[in-house]
């Protein structure tokens, strides 16, 4: 079996550690899952996500000139794309907008009282 990165294969999780998972493919190769690779949440004990004799599906991230296999449980799955709620874009949109006005607004009154004090001191000289 050919291993490239970006490939897409399943195996079996043969050992866990504290920072990540040794996972068994075919023929006779393995790789290990680091712990941020596992879920697209903080994973905190990995034990809560994964255990041995696991069946996983995992991607090929890399291989090194060593023949270490770096695998990806997370870029693996795929990912369902979340619908753009309009409301909250314009909503968002609208609260920036007073918030850049009201920003603009306060500065404006900043730079009118400090010309106004520097005026009185330069006067006075």
């Amino acid at each position: 079996m050919d291993l490239s990165p970006g490939d897409i294969v399943e195996g079996i999780v043969s050992k866990v550690t504290k920072f990540g998972a040794f996972v068994d493919l075919k023929e006779g190769k393995s790789g290990l899952v680091h712990i941020s690779e596992i879920a697209d949440t903080f994973v905190k004990n990995i034990n809560d996500h994964i255990k041995e004799g696991d069946e996983v599906k995992v991607k090929v991230l890399s291989i090194d000139e060593k023949g270490k296999i770096a695998l990806s449980i997370k870029d693996a799955v795929e990912k369902k794309e979340e619908p753009k709620d309009e409301k909250v874009d314009s909503r968002f949109e609208d609260i920036l907008s007073k918030f850049l006005k009201e920003s603009n607004t306060k500065l404006d009154e900043a730079r009118a009282r400090y010309n106004q004090k520097t005026k009185k001191r330069n006067s006075r000289n």
